[in-house]
């Protein structure tokens, strides 16, 4: 039922990344030097149905963006953390503000500013493009590259096999 080393019916919340995990690596630029983020509809499906089932939805990214916290906002999230400089001070404080045990949670980060919290996560995750430090201390590594999936591969197979995917109403809608 999943492909996944790890004991998912411990975990109660997903942080992600954005750049390189729920949107691809490449972005383009708005003329006025904005990025435009492309995220996929098929993560914010899961990750709204995950919302909907009492998990805790984080974002953990160095970038920074109105479009980011409107689009993380209306799919569940509740800890939303942009400009992030050193990402394992916001893991602590998501950890504190939520009194969740490092081995509930799920961590998706590609790259090196990742690290950190990988380390100490309970379940590390990356997307098939992440970088080899990353890969290595990943407990999981979605077939899916960044932007194309990542996020709803993970979140369906926890839900699955903790009994919450297509198991009612909640399922069959936005």
């Amino acid at each position: 039922m999943s492909n996944i080393n790890y004991d998912l019916t411990r975990i109660r919340a997903f942080i992600f990344d954005v750049d390189g995990v729920l949107s691809p690596a490449s972005i383009p630029l708005h003329p006025s030097g904005e990025p435009m983020r492309i995220i996929n509809t098929k993560d914010g499906y899961a990750m709204q149905l995950a919302a909907k089932k009492g998990y805790l939805l984080g974002i953990i990214t160095g970038g920074d963006s109105a479009a980011i916290r409107i689009r993380f906002e209306s799919l569940g999230f509740s800890y939303i953390y942009t400009k992030a400089k050193n990402k394992i001070i916001d893991f602590r404080n998501f950890m504190h503000k939520t009194g969740l045990a490092s081995d509930e949670i799920c961590y998706v980060g590609d790259d090196i500013p990742d690290f950190e919290i990988m380390r100490v996560v309970g379940l590390p995750a990356c997307p098939a493009d992440a970088v080899p430090e990353i890969k290595e201390i990943s407990r999981y590594i979605s077939p899916k590259a960044g932007g194309m999936g990542v996020g709803r591969d993970i979140i369906e197979q926890v839900l699955k096999v903790q009994g919450q995917w297509m198991q009612d109403d909640d399922a069959f809608g936005w």
